[in-house]
């Protein structure tokens, strides 16, 4: 692959990422909640790696060529988004004294980064309908390398960015609790509105 191609993919993936949509509604809520944002993030990343390597294997193409697969999982990820938004709403991140302890553990933290990841639609946009575009078998580089290496981008890429939108989203809100309760609100009532829109998109299709 030639840096030419990887430019232009890292600029697609790029305003992918600073898109705000579950991800960044998760590493905020995170920020204002957690003592750190490093098991969210991860589980945010882990999800995406699953990605990757089912891309490597191949499995993309199978269920790319699917559209009852393709439904199925984009259901079950927008359903997941309004039950993760409506569960947000009910309690709201405030950054009081009580919240020096974290209710939940890094272990569970992390696992519902993976869920968030591993069943976002705009995941399967990417790796189903973006990957293909900027993999070129006839310039010698095996299809697994190219796929591989365009993973790898797109989970660095997240990484900075929603580590970023955490740790911003604690720093500026650190001693606005009432600010921090509305933006924890929005971003759960974003996480309803797009899950809503793609299962009403899916089941209306």
């Amino acid at each position: 692959m030639d840096t030419t191609t990887l430019a232009a993919f890292l600029a697609v993936d790029l305003l992918l990422v600073f898109t705000p949509g579950a991800d960044w509604a998760y590493a905020i809520s995170a920020g204002l909640r957690d003592r750190s944002v490093v098991p969210a993030v991860t589980g945010l990343i882990a999800g995406y790696a699953g990605y990757t390597l089912l891309a490597v294997a191949g499995l993309v193409v199978i269920v790319a060529s699917s559209p009852t697969l393709l439904t199925a999982l984009t259901v079950a990820g927008a359903g997941y988004l309004v039950w993760l938004g409506c569960s947000v709403l009910r309690q709201p991140a405030t950054l009081t004294a009580s919240e020096r302890t974290m209710d939940s553990s890094r272990l569970q933290i992390m696992l519902k980064g993976i869920g968030i990841s591993g069943l976002n639609p705009k995941a399967l946009l990417l790796y189903f309908s973006l990957f293909p575009q900027f993999i070129h078998p006839a310039t010698g580089w095996p299809v697994a390398v190219q796929t591989g290496l365009l993973g790898t981008l797109h989970m660095t890429a997240c990484a900075i960015v929603y580590f970023g939108v955490g740790v911003l989203a604690r720093t500026v809100l650190k001693t606005r609790p009432a600010a921090a309760r509305a933006v924890t609100r929005v971003s759960g009532a974003m996480m309803i509105v797009i899950g809503g829109f793609l299962l009403v998109e899916r089941l209306a299709g």
